[in-house]
């Protein structure tokens, strides 16, 4: 986030570094800030989505729909919310 260089030498056993991935709390303050404001987001298809039938995508998007883990499902195909 800032520019700063940050490395560490991970070895088993031993915790992570407390603001891991980032360098300060400042800096995963600010990321997490543009995550919620919207700067960020994952707007690509499922991975192996093509291996999905149409079926699975809709089930797949009304669990992620019902558990809030987004906001909203993008596709061609329609979502039936009320099932």
């Amino acid at each position: 986030m800032c520019g700063q260089s940050y490395t560490f030498d991970y070895q088993p056993g031993d915790g992570l570094p407390p603001y891991f991935p980032f360098c300060s709390q400042r800096c995963k303050t600010v990321d997490l800030g543009k995550w919620l404001d919207g700067e960020y987001r994952i707007s690509i298809s499922l991975p192996n989505s093509e291996i999905m039938t149409t079926e699975e995508k809709k089930i797949l998007a009304q669990y992620l729909l019902a558990e809030g883990e987004v906001d909203e499902v993008i596709g061609n195909e329609e979502i039936d919310e009320g099932d």
